[in-house]
């Protein structure tokens, strides 16, 4: 049996699939129930990180390495696919959902005061 290639077709529809789901989920809370994580995580998780705000990309950027390490393993193949899934639904929210309908990225790196 010919072992799959390390990015087969069932891991990319995996990655397209979380990554859409994802990003389904961020745009459904900013535009439907007008939630802003800058605002909404600022007194909870803003005062953890000192003011630095974590983006979910930042997370799957993590997660990939983790999951590239770990890939022989289902459970670092599923690491892989979610970072993978996080990070790009980050960079389509800012750069292809947010800047064009607000004109503006939102990619903050820390909480507004």
């Amino acid at each position: 049996m010919k072992k799959p290639t390390f990015f087969d077709r069932q891991l990319i529809l995996r990655i397209f699939w979380l990554t859409l789901a994802i990003e389904l989920a961020c745009i459904i809370l900013r535009f439907g129930f007008g939630q802003s994580s800058s605002v909404a995580t600022a007194s909870t998780i803003g005062v953890l990180t000192g003011g630095i705000r974590i983006h979910h990309g930042y997370v799957g950027a993590f997660m990939i390495p983790v999951g590239v390490w770990l890939s022989e393993k289902a459970t670092g193949r599923w690491i892989l696919i979610v970072g993978i899934a996080l990070f790009l639904s980050d960079m389509i929210h800012h750069f292809l959902v947010l800047w064009p309908i607000t004109g503006s990225p939102q990619f903050d790196f820390v909480y507004p005061s």
